[in-house]
């Protein structure tokens, strides 16, 4: 199993959900060198931390501004786009570079005129005001899948509330992680901030990473249940992300031309790295060939019976949940040719056909790879839903869904009747973790709930790493009758 820093995870992308690969090793040292060596580098990032806890608002932003253009500036974004692909071997290197770009930059969009400096807010009629303060120290894990563009993101957030925040890199990508940093120290430098308000762990280990999250005063764990889990019970308050396995749904009334290029565009971004690719369509009968024919334009191939069960096989040799890492994030043509499946030069991606969920319907889950699991249903929506259900439950519960329709009623199925943090409306299911045609948060966390073992549902950004202290003043009091509270009671059921 593919390892994050903390060991074996299940997860997501930005995620290590991978397959199989040596274990990095745990540091051979005994675990009082280890916690000294953490404490060293969580005290560099402390020391950086409270050198700027009185800088004002404007002098943060022009810390942000630099730090963000240190990544997106073009050099730098093509070096780190390049070299995520090398080191890592996943995805593509024009997607990369796009999703640095657009990450970055609507981030920092995000973040132009918030206020996490000071007084944040004012409520006289309630005599409340409320003012932001540093955190601290945050500890990030990097997946092997984000190492280019999740480092920055989580940095600019930290930063903005004036924390510092030490990056934990993948051992299988370190170096693009390291690259990062290094830019955004750089950038630090420029306005007159302590470089160690971003550090990157040297010589990553599962030790290392867990003595982190434990002197750390805040963890952001991008990956699944597992290094959820690792991060929670660290002591240390954190905030997770949940697994992928996002689903869409195509009603009867849907624009199918722009249905397909949406599924087809979120489906092959970085050869489906996204933990928001499609990776399970559902689809009404009365247009169901149609939407096919559709996606087959757009670049899809439908496996034939035969043609699922050698490219299951090819997927999933070993069994499990967990596709072959052979697979993840490779084009179409490299799986198809693993399953000998004979596809066209245009072919972007895979499509079979499914009616059932779980363990014994592998296609059902995340795949990790530009594959997508095609189910219909009768026109009912109630039906739709209860099969996003299913198939989250068994992966992907409280993440994302979508659905391309002209009926509020069919969008409002959705969102009451799903364990779903996101319901993405006529828009790729991408655009679930910010853009420009949304109001969503740009993150590249996706929180996913109790559902997925998180403790938000939301995009986990700025306003997630600062304290607020509020301060409470005297107001005329508002007096409340227990007549007021109970009469509704009372002549109910009586006093």
């Amino acid at each position: 199993r593919f390892l994050c820093p903390s060991g074996p995870i299940r997860t997501s992308l930005n995620s290590c959900r991978l397959g199989p690969m040596t274990k990095p090793a745990a540091d051979s040292r005994n675990q009082s060198e280890v916690a000294a060596d953490v404490a060293e580098i969580v005290a560099r990032a402390r020391r950086a931390q409270e050198a700027i806890t009185d800088w004002d608002q404007q002098r943060v932003d022009e810390l942000v501004t630099a730090v963000g253009w240190s990544i997106v500036r073009k050099d730098h974004a093509e070096t780190l786009a390049q070299l995520a692909v090398d080191e890592g071997g996943f995805g593509t290197y024009a997607d990369k570079l796009t999703k640095i770009q657009r990450r970055v930059n609507g981030l920092l969009a995000d973040m132009h005129g918030m206020q996490t400096v000071g007084v944040i807010e004012e409520d006289p009629a309630r005599g409340l005001v409320k003012i932001a303060k540093p955190v601290g120290v945050l500890a990030a894990l990097i997946p092997t899948t984000g190492p280019d563009a999740t480092p920055p993101m989580k940095a600019l957030m930290a930063l903005n509330g004036r924390n510092a925040i030490v990056v934990a890199p993948h051992p299988r990508t370190c170096k693009t992680s390291e690259l990062a940093v290094e830019y955004m120290r750089e950038a630090c430098a420029q306005v007159g901030a302590p470089q160690d308000l971003i550090i990157s762990l040297t010589s990553p280990s599962i030790d290392k990473t867990r003595e982190l999250m434990r002197q750390a005063d805040v963890v952001v764990a991008t990956g699944g249940a597992a290094m959820v889990r690792a991060a929670y019970s660290s002591g240390t308050p954190a905030y997770g992300v949940g697994v992928g396995n996002a689903v869409h749904v195509v009603d009867e009334t849907a624009d199918l031309d722009d249905a397909a290029a949406m599924i087809a565009a979120a489906k092959t971004f970085d050869l489906a790295t996204s933990c928001l690719a499609d990776n399970s369509v559902i689809i009404a009968d009365a247009i169901y060939a149609d939407l096919m024919e559709r996606l087959a334009t757009a670049g899809g191939y439908l496996c034939n019976e035969e043609e699922k069960a050698r490219l299951q096989a090819a997927m999933w040799p070993d069994g499990g949940e967990i596709p072959a890492l052979d697979v993840i994030a490779k084009s179409a043509a490299h799986i198809a040719s693993l399953a000998g499946i004979q596809i066209s030069p245009g072919t972007t991606f895979l499509m079979v056909e499914e009616d059932g969920t779980g363990p014994d319907h592998p296609f059902s889950g995340e795949k990790l790879s530009v594959v997508l699991a095609v189910y219909r249903y009768g026109g009912d929506i109630a039906d739709a839903v209860g099969t996003i259900n299913d198939i989250t439950a068994y992966q992907g519960l409280g993440h994302t869904c979508g659905i391309h329709t002209r009926l509020n009623e069919h969008v409002d199925a959705l969102a009451f009747g799903t364990r779903t943090a996101r319901v993405m409306v006529n828009q790729s299911l991408n655009e679930g973790a910010g853009s420009a045609r949304n109001g969503l948060p740009f993150t590249l966390s996706l929180s996913c709930g109790t559902w997925g073992g998180n403790i938000t549902t939301e995009n986990v950004n700025a306003r997630h790493f600062i304290n607020v202290t509020w301060v409470s003043r005297p107001i005329a009091p508002r007096p409340v009758s227990e007549e007021d509270l109970f009469s509704g009671h009372w002549a109910k059921y009586g006093a």
